[in-house]
This record gives C-alpha cells, sequence and structure tokens, in this order.
C-alpha cells in the first residue's frame, strides 16, 4: 500500500502536470498564430503594401512566452534533452541519487531565471517602461507571461523534487527511475500512439 505522503506528493504531482499541459496546449496555439501572423504581414507586405510595423517585437515576445509556457509540460513529460550513457550503467540507488541531484540542480538554474525575469518586470512596472514598435506595448505585458511560465517551471521542478526524494526514501530506487529516469521504448511508443488518436479524433487517447 502507498504511504500517504507519497500518494499525496503524487497526487499534486499529477495536478500540476494537468495545469502545465493546459499551458503546454496554449503555447502550441500560440505558435500556430505566430505563424499565421508572420505569413499575414509578409503577404501584406508584399502584395497590399501594407504591414503591421511590429511583426518583429510582437513574434519575439510571443516566443519567448510559448517557450517558458512549454517548460513544466516538457519536464513532466521527460522531454528534455538529457546525455544519460553513464548514469544509465550505474547501480539503481546512485543512479536515482544523481537523478535526484541534476532536478535540483535543474530548480537552481530555474529558480535563477525565474529571479532575474521578476526583477526585468519589476524594473519595466517601476518606470512604466513601453517598446518601441508601432504598438507602444507596456513590456510588463510580455514579460509577466514570460515570468509566469518560469515560474511555473519552478513549481513543476519543485513538486518532482518532493515526489521523488520521498519516492526514494519510501519506495527505493525504482520509483526515482520511474518518475525521473529517461524515456524507454514503451514510453516513446505510448506518445506515438497518443499523437495517432488525437489526430484521428481530435481530443486526447482514453
Amino acid at each position: 500500500m502507498t504511504h500517504p505522503l507519497l500518494r499525496a506528493a503524487r497526487g499534486l504531482s499529477a495536478g500540476t502536470a494537468r495545469a502545465a499541459s493546459v499551458m503546454a496546449h496554449v503555447a502550441g496555439w500560440n505558435y500556430v498564430a505566430c505563424a499565421v501572423f508572420i505569413t499575414a504581414d509578409v503577404l501584406g507586405r508584399n502584395l497590399f503594401g501594407v504591414s503591421s510595423a511590429a511583426t518583429i517585437e510582437v513574434t519575439g515576445y510571443m516566443l519567448a512566452g510559448g517557450i517558458a509556457w512549454g517548460l513544466a509540460h516538457t519536464l513532466a513529460r521527460r522531454a528534455h534533452i538529457r546525455v544519460d550513457a553513464l548514469v544509465n550503467r550505474l547501480p539503481p540507488r546512485p543512479r536515482a541519487v544523481l537523478h535526484i541531484l541534476a532536478l535540483a540542480l535543474l530548480g537552481v538554474f530555474a529558480g535563477f531565471c525565474a529571479w532575474a525575469g521578476w526583477s526585468l518586470l519589476d524594473e519595466s512596472l517601476l518606470f512604466d517602461a513601453h517598446d518601441n514598435s508601432a504598438l507602444h506595448l507596456p513590456l510588463a505585458i510580455p514579460q509577466g507571461i514570460w515570468v509566469f511560465g518560469l515560474a511555473a517551471f519552478c513549481v513543476m521542478i519543485t513538486v518532482l523534487l518532493l515526489e521523488s526524494i520521498l519516492g526514494l526514501l519510501l519506495e527505493g530506487p525504482a520509483a526515482v527511475d520511474a518518475l525521473l529516469g529517461p524515456r524507454g521504448l514503451d514510453d516513446e511508443t505510448e506518445e506515438a500512439l497518443e499523437a495517432v488518436a488525437m489526430a484521428r479524433t481530435g481530443g486526447p487517447a482514453r
């Protein structure tokens, strides 16, 4: 029977992962909108002589926000690029400890990025900064969206750290491997089947 603390941590992790999935879908549609905007601007400029005059600025904001909003979901799906040729050859317990250490170091880096992003946002709010495009957009808007994505990434890391540490203490290295280990063939196959199901039905596989 699963320990109540570990069960609570897994429930929290699952809820955070679902929220991260919603953010990732928003980020994906954001990229679609970005592509449509660029295409319309290029066609308008070449065919009709009209332009938004803010394509570079707006698409830059969209790209930065989309990347930040996709980070948490990518981590939850263990989809970040990783070099694991050595760690996979280690015994289970040292391997689990290194997985947790790697996640903790990622958390330090993500925390620094979120802190730096918040400092930038705070400065923009203080001086009421606007961009130099024709839209004269307050910089706090795109920066706030970007910082929110970084903060969500930090939350995802914290939740996974909690679950992985409890898993190691209560269930052993196998629980950490299942949570933080590299994706295997079964994981890749499941993702491919989900993608096929979504393409056929327009929704996630059940």
